[in-house]
């Protein structure tokens, strides 16, 4: 019952498939505003779950223009070659960002993070 307004980033959970396109389990996680962090409201719905995420450091790329699932599998397949084989991250998760509302046309921001082990 109490509107937050849209935060960014909208952070989508993908669980890579042996070929890297995303498993069908993903999970999309928003964040809760400042001023609703302290004492969040509860969530109505059952299938909304309020998670604390732990600090983590990570390994980033950026890239522009409406992000899709390819888009996405593809920036994570650079990121990868880009870091080679002596970086440990998680290979079981990675996370997509996207920062912008739907109506912006241009300048819009995309990232694809891997954690840090």
């Amino acid at each position: 019952g109490v509107g937050m307004g849209m935060t960014a980033p909208v952070s989508i959970t993908a669980f890579p498939s042996e070929d890297g396109s995303f498993q069908q389990k993903v999970k999309v996680s928003l964040r809760i505003p400042s001023q609703f962090q302290d004492n969040p409201p509860c969530p109505t719905d059952e299938s909304i779950k309020i998670e604390e995420r732990q600090e983590m450091t990570i390994y980033s790329t950026q890239f522009g223009g409406y992000a899709k699932e390819a888009n996405y599998v593809s920036y994570a397949a650079k990121l990868k070659a880009a870091l080679g084989s002596d970086a440990a991250y998680r290979k079981d998760f990675y996370f997509c960002n996207g920062y912008d509302p739907p109506m912006k046309p241009y300048g819009r921001r995309n990232e694809v993070w891997f954690v840090k082990e």
